[in-house]
């Protein structure tokens, strides 16, 4: 599998190359992050660290320090919003503000056990529908079907890397 932080790393170099060459559609999703500090000129002004940041926006996460450290496994403590994309308000789900509750409520429902933020969803596989993910991939039976304290970092950045794909 393709690292994912590698991958979202080349996402930022190309927009920031096609930013840099004036694409519309690459200083659209520029400028649609607001509080990146820029000046006037986007073509001349711009960052790659600014790209990176609109990457991580456009991912759910605050920025790409955040990103990173949600990616990495290095914080649980807000996971963005990337998990509960407004398409899915429509299905099922639990949610809990406290872990514990909703891992307990997890073991005893089933379903998958994500996150939104500090908040946590036990949700079902229409829900992950649609996400963009497969509910009988692989990696959510090596993650033991939670996001949050998953059995497997590696197959969760997996899960992170199709969700990335999906919305880039």
């Amino acid at each position: 599998m393709v690292d994912i932080i590698s991958s979202l790393k080349a996402n930022a170099r190309i927009l920031h190359r096609q930013a840099q060459a004036g694409d519309k559609d690459a200083l659209t999703r520029i400028t649609k992050n607001h509080g990146l500090g820029l000046k006037p000129s986007l073509e001349t002004d711009l960052k790659r660290r600014h790209c990176l940041t609109v990457v991580a926006r456009e991912l759910g996460f605050n920025s790409w320090g955040h990103a990173q450290s949600v990616i990495d496994g290095k914080s649980d403590d807000d996971f963005g919003t990337l998990l509960s994309p407004t398409r899915c308000t429509v299905h099922w789900n639990v949610w809990s503000a406290n872990y514990d509750e909703a891992k307990a409520i997890h073991s005893e429902k089933g379903g998958y056990l994500l996150a939104f933020k500090n908040q946590f969803l036990i949700v079902d596989e229409h829900f992950i529908t649609t996400l963009g993910l497969d509910p009988n991939d692989k990696n959510w039976t090596e993650m033991g079907h939670n996001w949050v304290k998953p059995n497997s970092l590696e197959a969760r950045k997996n899960l992170y890397a199709k969700l990335a794909e999906n919305i880039m």
